[in-house]
């Protein structure tokens, strides 16, 4: 049963219900083993830290940091801050110096909590360019202090101060008097085109998103989530919301890098993922079936072609499957389908909401053949994520991203510009009253950025509209387009497409390093370094023919005509990523203009 309190008393409401049962698990990687929190104790925590935080002298809607990756004291430190009507504001765990110096100051925060070594050294040299800056909290033990620092604290050292409860009343006090339009959080944008905003958002519009998803997924306290997504990321975070008001267990995923084992240790059913993380599922399955015997191969596609008919022709359009292709369903789903999924620690699988970007078509395909339920969705941070998804009950259409959520309107406008009011969508940027007016109209809808139309019920994304290209001969291209239907290509990792003001599209490729050495192996093409690989004629000449196969579908004028082979990838460290692996082109396009240029040469 869905618990709507607040989140100021969420946690210690839901704790009267469950008790002893497992609220939060994390892997503790020194014993290789996976340790619980009940909900008992979650709320004994969250206590602590809203009592810490009152004897720090913490204030109402004042700003305090989490800097971290996700950790269980991140999640405790939130729900501790909104038990005293405090604004939680989370850094991504890569930031660098310069934009957690920007956020400290732009929201004048006092108090950082910092995750590991990375996060504290990276805090810790910014303290003197932040005057508001007072202390940092330190979650991890075996973070060593600079021999300077005179001011953190150890995260159980910060608890120490809240034993016994001594703010018990006025913690009860402050959260009997919130207003629903008090902020929960700031959430500063990642920025690909210019400096990161702080999208406000309140209670009252968690109170709206929670239920509105509620009332069309089917989520119980049965399930097991893998919080694999940074919490500072809306979608995780609203996600992880939504499931622990109806109870679930969220096991917390420490290191991204890790993913395919924790996955394997945990069985999860559910998993807020980004199309990426299902592109490289795909291309790794892809890559065993073509390595694999003739008769396996055969096998293998013909599983996921039946299960490609039985769940998307018939399970996703509601509709009956005939008996001969569910009696030929069930034996590929106990033999091959099982097996796959076993292997990928999916084999528990409810339902898996996929959103942050474009889903390549073949990746939907693939997951829903597996008999994975893959809830596409659309949302922004400005909307507390969820705009619209895949209602569960409904027919689902691949291609779409779902039917929007009752509460939300929606209009379009220029260039069919996605258009939205309703209780989840923000009213303003922080102390951005000038972006918050270009991009709130004065008749009240938020302009997303994002272009599309509905048809039959179902929300369909066509582009992002400043990311839009116009060639010299002035024909549009979208970047995003040619990109999701590339990246599905084994050989392929990454795709930057280069057409702005060009007479003809181009492509910077990073390529999947690993598998294009073998591919040169296998063809005796010598190489001496990642460089000259890269460099061949013959390499590049391969990775061109699969584009002008998967690229028939554009329009010529749209097909990428020359490319080059990048022997390193895209990094946030030379700012061509944001902190959600977004690509920033202005940084992409002057940081490798030499190479782009030659491709246009005569």
């Amino acid at each position: 049963m869905l618990n709507t309190a607040p989140l100021t008393t969420l946690i210690h409401e839901q704790a009267k219900v469950y008790g002893e049962r497992t609220a939060l698990s994390y892997r503790d990687y020194e014993a290789a083993a996976w340790r619980t929190i009940s909900w008992n104790r979650f709320s004994e925590l969250v206590s602590l830290v809203s009592n810490a935080l009152l004897k720090l002298g913490v204030g109402v809607q004042e700003n305090i940091a989490v800097f971290s990756q996700n950790k269980p004291e991140s999640v405790c430190v939130d729900f501790g801050a909104y038990g005293i009507r405090t604004v939680s504001i989370p850094f991504y765990a890569t930031s660098s110096e310069a934009q957690i110096q920007y956020m400290i100051n732009d929201a004048s925060i006092r108090f950082v909590f910092v995750g590991e070594q990375y996060q504290y050294d990276t805090a810790f040299r910014v303290l003197k360019l932040c005057p508001t800056l007072q202390r940092l909290i330190i979650f991890d033990r075996k973070v060593q202090k600079n021999p300077q620092d005179q001011i953190s604290l150890y995260f159980e050292e910060f608890l120490r101060e809240g034993e016994g409860f001594p703010f018990a009343e006025e913690v009860k006090a402050r959260a009997a008097a919130l207003d629903p339009d008090d902020l929960a959080n700031i959430l500063y944008t990642s920025g690909t085109t210019g400096v990161s905003k702080g999208v406000t958002l309140t209670y009252r519009m968690y109170a709206a998103a929670i239920p509105a998803n509620d009332a069309i997924m089917h989520l119980s306290e049965n399930d097991v989530i893998m919080c694999f997504l940074p919490f500072t990321h809306v979608f995780e975070r609203a996600w992880s919301y939504w499931c622990l008001s109806r109870g679930c267990q969220l096991a917390i995923n420490l290191k991204p890098q890790d993913i395919q084992m924790t996955l394997r240790e945990v069985h999860p059913t559910c998993m807020a993922a980004v199309p990426r993380f299902w592109e490289k599922v795909y291309s790794g399955v892809q890559e065993k079936i073509a390595s694999s015997s003739a008769i396996e191969r055969k096998l293998m596609l013909d599983a996921l072609a039946v299960g490609r008919e039985y769940n998307i022709d018939y399970k996703m359009q509601k509709k009956e499957p005939p008996v001969t292709l569910r009696l030929r369903y069930m034996f590929y789903e106990k033999t091959i389908i099982t097996k796959l999924k076993k292997a990928l620690g999916l084999e528990n699988a409810h339902f898996f909401p996929t959103a942050g970007a474009a889903i390549p078509r073949e990746v939907e395909e693939f997951v829903h053949s597996c008999g994975i339920n893959m809830t596409a969705g659309y949302g922004l941070t400005e909307t507390t994520a969820t705009v619209s998804c895949d209602w569960h009950d409904w027919p689902v259409s691949i291609g779409s991203v779902g039917r929007v959520l009752k509460g939300i309107e929606i209009s379009f406008g220029e260039n069919n510009e996605i258009l939205l009011k309703g209780d989840t969508i923000t009213k303003n940027y922080y102390r951005k009253a000038e972006i918050t007016a270009q991009a709130i109209d004065k008749d009240g809808w938020f302009h997303t950025g994002d272009s599309g139309y509905i048809k039959d019920g179902q929300l369909f994304l066509t582009d992002r509209i400043k990311d839009l290209f116009k060639t010299s001969n002035g024909k549009y291209i979208s970047p995003q387009a040619l990109e999701s239907k590339l990246v599905v290509d084994r050989y392929i990792d990454e795709v930057a497409i280069i057409a702005d003001e060009r007479k003809f599209v181009s492509a910077l490729i990073i390529p999947d390093y690993k598998l294009l050495e073998q591919w040169a192996k296998d063809n005796s093409i010598g190489f001496k370094s990642r460089e000259d690989l890269c460099a061949n004629a013959l390499v590049v000449q391969m990775v061109l023919d699969r584009i002008v196969m998967l690229q028939q579908e554009f329009a010529y004028y749209e097909q990428i005509k020359r490319i080059t082979l990048l022997p390193q990838p895209f990094s946030m460290e030379k700012g061509e990523l944001t902190n959600t692996l977004k690509m920033r082109r202005p940084v992409i396009a002057q940081n490798y203009k030499a190479l782009i240029d030659k491709m246009y040469e005569e």
